[in-house]
C-alpha cells in the first residue's frame, strides 16, 4: 500500500522535528455510552462494493487509465451524497524524477441546520495503488503494478459508505472527506537509494494548498489498509503526539462496541503516513487507523500482486465505519 516500512527510520527522524512533538495530547476522561449512540446503519456490502469497484478499474497509479477511470467515478459516486465535490489537480516529483499528475478528490457534507459557524472533521485514505510490487516474493514482479484493493481501495469504501449514510442522518458538524493521490509511490526497495519524502505526496501538496483557504478542521482520521482479513490497530506514535485525545476516545467508542481485540490498546512506533503531512503542515490533529501486524509488515501481502479482492473483508470494512461514526455521532 502505502509508504512506508513499518518502523520507518524515515519516520523517527520526522519525529524529532515535529512542531511541539514532545507535547503529548490531553488523555480523553469524558464517560460516553457509545453502545447507546444513534448512528446511520453502515452496510458493508456496500463497502465492499465501493472497494471492488475501485480495484475493478485496475491500478490506479499515477498517469494510467485506471487513475483516469477511477478519479471520474469517485466524483461521480461523491457528488451522488456530498454538497460540494473539489478535485485538486497538481503534478509531482516522484524519487526517479518522473513527473506525474495528481488529483485530490474533496468531498464535503455540511451540517443540518443552518449555521454560519460551522466545526469540520476531515476523514482521509489514499486512492492511488502502488506501481512496484516490490515485496512480491516473486522477484521477476518487483516492477510490476499491483490492485492495491486493501492498500487504498479498502480505506476509500469504507469513506464512501460513510459519506451515503452520513446523508441520511446528518450530524451537528460538517464532514470534509479527502480522498489522497500519489501516497503509495514512495522509493521501492529494489531502487537501493532513499528519499525521506517520496511518499504521501498528495497529502504533502493539499497540506500546504488547501482546497479552501485557512482551511481548518477539529480533528482528521485517516484510513489505510482497513480491509484485511485480521484487522489490528494499535496507537502509533505520530497519533498519539499530534492526536491523542481523539484517538483515546476512538479507542475507548471501539472497546465499548466489543473491539477492543482489533483496536489494541498498544502504543508503537512512528508510522510515516498522510496523517504526518496533515499533523505538520496543515497542523490539523489527525489519527491514523492503520493495520499493523504481528509479523512486522502491515499485512501479509502488502506491496505484493496478492493485495486483491480476494483479501479483503467487508467485516473489517463494517468495524472501522462503525466505530467512526460512533465516536463522531457520540459529539455532534
Amino acid at each position: 500500500m502505502k509508504k512506508f516500512t513499518l518502523v520507518v527510520i524515515a519516520a523517527c527522524l520526522v519525529m524529532a522535528g515535529c512542531k511541539g512533538g514532545s507535547k503529548k495530547a490531553p488523555i480523553e476522561t469524558q464517560s460516553i455510552d457509545y453502545s447507546a449512540v444513534a448512528t446511520p446503519a453502515f452496510n458493508a456490502d456496500s463497502a465492499y462494493q465501493y472497494v471492488a469497484d475501485q480495484v475493478a478499474f485496475g491500478h490506479r497509479s499515477p498517469g494510467s487509465e485506471g487513475q483516469r477511470r477511477c478519479a471520474a467515478y469517485l466524483v461521480k459516486q461523491m457528488q451522488r451524497w456530498c454538497d460540494t465535490v473539489i478535485v485538486q489537480s497538481f503534478s509531482t516529483t516522484l524519487w526517479n524524477g518522473t513527473v506525474v499528475p495528481g488529483k485530490n478528490i474533496i468531498a464535503s457534507i455540511e451540517p443540518q441546520g443552518d449555521n454560519p459557524v460551522t466545526k469540520r472533521i476531515l476523514l482521509g485514505a489514499h486512492w492511488d495503488s502502488r506501481m512496484w510490487a516490490d515485496h512480491d516474493p516473486d522477484p521477476a514482479n518487483h516492477h510490476s503494478p499491483l490492485l492495491g484493493a486493501n492498500d487504498g481501495a479498502s480505506g476509500v469504501g469504507v469513506l464512501m459508505e460513510m459519506a451515503r449514510v452520513i446523508t441520511t442522518q446528518r450530524p451537528n458538524v460538517a464532514i470534509d472527506f479527502i480522498f489522497f493521490d500519489v501516497e503509495d509511490q514512495g522509493v521501492p526497495e529494489w531502487a537501493d537509494t532513499y528519499e525521506e519524502d517520496s511518499w504521501c505526496k498528495g497529502s504533502q501538496y493539499w497540506s500546504t494548498h488547501p482546497h479552501t483557504p485557512y482551511y481548518s478542521a477539529i480533528y482528521g482520521i485517516l484510513l489505510d489498509m482497513v480491509g484485511t482479513q485480521q484487522p489490528r490497530y494499535t496507537k502509533e506514535e505520530v497519533s498519539r503526539t499530534y492526536a491523542g485525545s481523539i484517538m483515546n476516545k476512538m479507542w475507548a467508542a471501539a472497546q465499548a462496541l466489543g473491539h477492543g481485540s482489533i483496536f489494541i490498546d498498544s502504543e508503537t512506533s512512528a508510522i510515516l503516513d498522510d496523517h504526518y503531512y496533515v499533523n505538520r503542515d496543515a497542523q490539523i490533529p489527525m489519527l491514523d487507523i492503520v493495520q499493523n501486524d504481528n509479523s512486522g509488515s502491515f499485512f501479509t501481502h502488502w506491496h505484493t500482486l496478492g493485495d486483491n479482492m480476494e483479501h479483503v473483508d467487508k467485516n473489517s470494512l463494517r468495524i472501522c465505519g462503525e466505530v467512526i461514526l460512533k465516536t463522531i455521532y457520540a459529539d455532534y
